[in-house]
């Protein structure tokens, strides 16, 4: 695996560890907090938004 830094798609941070979707990036603590967000909770859409931008992209 390339241990370049990358730009987090959900808070834009520069990080080495995290997991790829597709060509997005998303850092190892977006995705523990995303993983353990409710759906009740307010930050819940935040996530849903940022995800949507993967669909987005181009490849």
């Amino acid at each position: 695996m390339d241990l370049k830094e990358k730009n987090c798609i959900v808070c834009g941070e520069s990080n080495k560890e995290g997991i790829f979707i597709w060509e997005a990036f998303i850092c190892q603590s977006c995705e523990q907090e995303m993983v353990h967000t409710d759906v009740m909770d307010a930050k819940y859409p935040f996530f849903i938004e940022k995800m949507k931008n993967i669909w987005k992209m181009e490849a």
